[in-house]
C-alpha cells in the first residue's frame, strides 16, 4: 500500500506511534545511561588514562547512543551495547592519535592524580603496573575486574570466545601481580616525634 493510499488518519496515528516509541526509547536510554555512566567513566579513564579524555569519551558515547536509530531493550545487551561504542570510540581514537604521533611524533601526558595520601600511592603503583601490561591485558582487567562484566558478557564485547576471556584475565591478573610486586613506589615512614 502506498502512502497516500493510507487514510490521514492512520497516517497520523502511525506517526504518534513512532514519536512514541522514540520518546520511550529516549527514555529508556537516559536511565540506562545515568545507571551505568559511573562505570562507564571508570572503563573510560582506564582506556584514557585521563579524567578529562575520559569524560569526553563518556559524553560522546552518551550523544552516539542518543542518535542511534535503534536501542536494545534488554537491561544486559544495553548495558554491553553501551560499553562497546565506548570502546570502539576510543579505539577510533588512538588510530586517530598514532597517526599524529607518526605525523608529529608527540608525546602522551601523563594523567594527573589526586586523593589522600594512601589512596595517591595505591592509585600511582596501579596506574604504572597497568601501564606495563600490553594493552589487551589492560582491557580485559578493566572490563572483568573494574566494569563487573561477566566473562560471557566480556567475549560478546570483545568477539573472542569465552576461553579465551578467560585465560586472557588469567594471564592479565599474573601480570599486574607481578608489576605490583616490582614497583618502586613507597610510602614515607613518618618522623618519630612529628
Amino acid at each position: 500500500m502506498r502512502r497516500r493510499d493510507v487514510p490521514p488518519a492512520r497516517r497520523a496515528e502511525a506517526s504518534r506511534s513512532r514519536m512514541f516509541d522514540r520518546a520511550s526509547r529516549a527514555d529508556q536510554l537516559e536511565r540506562g545511561l545515568r545507571r551505568y555512566l559511573p562505570r562507564l567513566f571508570g572503563y573510560a579513564l582506564s582506556l584514557t588514562g585521563d579524567e578529562e579524555k575520559a569524560q569526553d569519551l563518556v559524553q560522546e558515547c552518551a550523544m552516539r547512543a542518543l542518535d542511534a536509530m535503534r536501542v536494545p531493550e534488554d537491561e544486559a545487551a544495553l548495558r554491553a551495547w553501551l560499553f562497546k561504542i565506548l570502546r570502539n570510540l576510543w579505539i577510533d581514537r588512538q588510530r586517530k592519535i598514532m597517526e599524529t604521533l607518526l605525523d608529529a611524533e608527540e608525546s602522551l601526558l601523563i594523567p594527573d592524580l589526586s586523593a589522600s595520601e594512601g589512596r595517591l600511592i595505591d592509585g600511582i603503583t596501579v596506574h604504572q603496573a597497568l601501564d606495563r601490561l600490553s594493552p589487551m591485558a589492560r582491557e580485559i582487567l578493566c572490563l572483568v575486574d573494574l566494569a563487573g562484566f561477566t566473562y560471557m558478557e566480556a567475549s560478546e564485547l570483545l568477539e573472542v570466545p569465552v576461553g579465551t576471556v578467560m585465560s586472557r584475565i588469567s594471564r592479565a591478573r599474573a601480570a599486574l601481580h607481578a608489576a605490583l610486586q616490582q614497583s618502586n613506589v613507597r610510602a614515607l615512614r613518618a618522623k618519630r616525634g612529628s
